[in-house]
């Protein structure tokens, strides 16, 4: 006796189709087989659905079980197949004769008692399923907001496989989930955040550097003593970022779905900013390990990534940074599969200029060698430091800053303003491409876009002779100087673009 039906697996953030066959036999000693490259967590599924099957009062006595997830050549994980195989199960033994028309698709985990768990990856699994025209998905409770949030498919959550069966025999009737919350949750997104830049006492320079480095996507260091302000500037960042698009929020919301970090959310309403600490290893900052899952890079897609005190990660750590701060994606090989996650994100550093903090401070001396300044300063390698767009130094807080009667200090809903602006400017420049930020422009976008008159090609050229500046730092220079001249509405690049853009390049480190 034979039956099949659909389900769903993962290969990194997509999902892929797996169809579920069982076929049954009579004998005289049990036997349960399962093929089709199945991981332990699938082949512990045995126990799960016979027991679920059993305590949702059905009468199972078939001895000899062959259960095929198909494609064979494919390796499967998760317990997301325990529902699907209870299903095909039961239509095969004729406990069930399902009356549910349309290409339908399974997915959940068991309980011992038939109780529907939630599962990781709804969102890919829903994405893929609309994609090969099935019209029907059926998954647990839990699960079922996060799915809806795909048009053009009906989305059924139940909490027990008795209520599933009842459900495909038409025996019950139940209405598809339906989801508007991140058309809600969007227009509330900005306003829970108490977080603002006008709590930040002075430091004018550097906000006008994060204000560039938020409208352009560029990545940004901020250098300076304890106490400045770097980390405070830092957390305010995601406030002035534009809200993120339909488009962006599947993205990213696709690899918190699959890492089960999603909580009640069906979709991210907020660009994400993650920031890990220094003792991060190297697989939890790009990604990786046995079974290879997204790091904190690619956490932070579509928003940014905060590493406070820069120096103190381990050096092979960050050396990994180079490849995704310039392809924004991230390729994790392994001997039996090649998996890509996404990592286009906005990076931001901070560090102390000496292992005490106080160097160059025009207060407090500095208790550092020589050597001692060197070692920590050699942690950030040239190459490094040449993917990062601005380079700002933090100056200590003076006091007539903090107190010095009423502060004058723009808000975080002013400067948002004009990066949302700016960042409808650089769509409309891009528009047919597949960048939308000016930091994303490739050489020939940049021979395009970042005209020069004879005097900037001039300061640039003497500038890129005199710091013996890499050809990497000059495309730079001309993309940072593109987005200042965006925030100051020119269609041109003028001479006071292009040296503000100069002064925040780092000529300490190449």
């Amino acid at each position: 006796m034979f039956a099949q039906v659909f389900s769903a697996g993962l290969l990194g953030i997509d999902a892929f189709l797996i169809t579920v066959e069982t076929d049954l036999r009579m004998t005289q000693l049990p036997r349960w087989n399962m093929v089709g490259l199945p991981e332990s967590s699938v082949k512990e599924s045995k126990d799960r659905v016979l027991a679920a099957i059993k305590n949702s009062g059905y009468d199972f006595s078939f001895r000899k079980v062959t259960v095929n997830l198909a494609p064979a050549g494919t390796k499967k994980e998760g317990t997301a197949h325990d529902l699907p195989i209870a299903i095909a199960l039961m239509s095969a033994a004729k406990l069930l004769s399902p009356k549910m028309s349309g290409k339908t698709l399974f997915v959940g985990e068991l309980s011992l008692t038939g109780e529907l768990r939630c599962i990781k990856g709804t969102l890919s699994i829903a994405m893929m399923a609309k994609a090969m025209n099935f019209e029907n998905i059926v998954l647990p409770t839990q699960n079922a907001k996060e799915a809806s949030i795909i048009s053009d498919i009906n989305v059924y959550g139940f909490d027990l496989l008795s209520d599933v069966a009842l459900f495909l025999e038409g025996r019950s009737l139940k209405k598809p989930e339906e989801n508007t919350e991140f058309m809600t949750a969007a227009s509330k997104s900005t306003s829970c955040d108490e977080r603002d830049f006008s709590d930040v006492y002075g430091q004018h320079q550097a906000k006008r550097a994060i204000e560039i480095a938020a409208a352009g996507g560029h990545n940004i260091l901020l250098s300076g003593p304890p106490g400045s302000g770097k980390t405070m500037l830092a957390s305010r960042i995601p406030k002035i970022l534009p809200p993120l698009t339909i488009e962006e929020s599947l993205e990213t919301s696709k690899i918190y779905s699959i890492m089960g970090l999603m909580g009640n959310k069906s979709l991210l309403t907020k660009r994400p900013f993650r920031d890990p600490h220094h003792s991060v290893s190297n697989a939890g900052l790009i990604g990786g390990g046995t079974h290879p899952r997204p790091g904190e890079v690619s956490l932070a897609h579509n928003g940014v990534l905060f590493l406070d005190e820069l120096p103190e990660f381990q050096r092979n750590v960050l050396e990994l940074l180079r490849q995704p701060l310039e392809s924004r994606r991230v390729t994790i090989s392994r001997a039996q599969m090649s998996l890509t996650y996404p990592a286009r994100f906005i990076l931001v550093a901070s560090c102390n200029p000496c292992p005490c903090g106080y160097h160059g401070h025009p207060r407090r001396e500095c208790s550092c060698t020589v050597q001692q300044i060197h070692r920590y300063r050699a942690k950030l390698s040239g190459p490094l430091l040449d993917r990062i767009d601005l380079h700002i130094d933090v100056p200590p807080i003076v006091y007539e800053d903090m107190r010095g009667g009423k502060q004058v200090s723009e808000g975080s809903l002013e400067i948002a303003k004009r990066i949302i602006n700016v960042r409808a400017l650089q769509k409309e420049r891009f528009l047919g491409k597949a960048i939308y930020l000016n930091a994303q422009m490739t050489t020939k976008m940049i021979e395009k876009n970042c005209l020069l008159d004879g005097a900037s090609e001039k300061i640039l050229k003497s500038s890129m002779d005199k710091f013996q500046l890499s050809a990497r730092a000059v495309s730079r220079i001309l993309k940072v100087s593109r987005t200042i001249a965006d925030l100051e509405k020119s269609n041109t690049i003028g001479l006071d673009h292009i040296l503000e853009a100069i002064q925040y390049r780092s000529f300490d480190c190449k």
